[in-house]
């Protein structure tokens, strides 16, 4: 959930949710440098700063039904995503790369 909409529910006490949104009216005020916003917009804007500045970090290997399953069940995991494959490496590729670095 949190890759796609940026929030999980229930996560969140109300009055956690109240101290949380007290913050954020504060940089809200500064930013936009307005009057106070009404609690949806003020909401929006916490979670839009969550989601721009959460970083998750995932590893596990393509290989395999597991994989698949995955891709299935959680499409947000690979929409919204950056996927890094890490493959190894040939052997003289690796002594090429040493020896015109060391």
């Amino acid at each position: 959930m949190i890759l796609s909409t940026g929030e999980i529910p229930g996560l969140l006490a109300k009055d956690e949710k109240e101290t949380f949104l007290g913050d954020a009216r504060t940089d809200y005020v500064k930013e936009f440098k307005g009057a106070d916003p009404p609690p949806s917009e003020l909401y929006s804007y916490f979670v839009d700063r969550i989601r721009d500045n959460l970083h998750v970090c995932l590893c596990f290997s393509p290989v395999g039904q597991k994989f698949r399953d995955r891709f299935r069940k959680f499409p947000a995991l690979f929409n919204e995503c950056t996927i890094d494959w890490f493959l190894p490496w040939p052997e003289e590729a690796l002594i090429s790369v040493a020896e015109s670095f060391i």
